[in-house]
């Protein structure tokens, strides 16, 4: 009998080395006011919000977990000495979000109401999505878009090279 308890035990103890609900990859966002962010994210993104860990002073969020759609993502205040600084600290973010959405267009105009910046409209792109670009008032940049047309390789291959070839040139 006590085998079957250790092993029944053991198989209860097991936990997934990816949480239930989570992907493999989850972005973490560094935001100066991330109670405001959270807002924001809930305003224009439709985000829910998970859970939330206030920092050591109990006004700042350390740690803020987020949905959006069956996506989460993780928000918490800049921390420049833990080497997590925020948009603004660097003057701008090489990393972009982008959101899949059942009306791009609606979705868009619901978050530059909630405060985010155009910073390229809605166009229906070569890859086969309907897609514009916006700035978070935090400093994160978000594509939203959604899927219009499935392209194999070959038809996105040649829809690329014709949008190259109309785009101005710099001389």
């Amino acid at each position: 009998m006590a085998k079957k308890s250790r092993k029944k035990a053991a198989k209860k103890a097991r936990v997934s080395p990816v949480p239930k609900g989570y992907h493999t990859v989850t972005p973490g966002l560094a935001v100066r006011d991330a109670a405001r962010a959270i807002e924001f994210y809930k305003t224009a993104f439709g985000a829910k919000e998970k859970m939330r860990m206030p920092g050591p002073d109990g006004r700042t969020i350390m740690h803020a977990e987020l949905q959006i759609g069956d996506s989460h993502i993780m928000v918490g205040e800049e921390m420049p000495q833990m080497g997590n600084p925020s948009p603004q600290a660097l003057n701008g973010t090489p990393v972009s979000l982008y959101i899949y959405v059942k009306n791009v267009d609606k979705a868009f105009e619901q978050a530059v109401r909630a405060g985010a910046t155009q910073v390229m409209p809605v166009t229906d792109m070569f890859w086969g999505d309907r897609h514009g670009a916006l700035k978070d008032p935090f400093g994160h940049s978000w594509g939203l878009a959604t899927r219009k047309h499935n392209l194999s390789s070959s038809q996105m291959k040649k829809a690329a090279e014709q949008w190259f070839a109309s785009q101005p040139r710099n001389q």
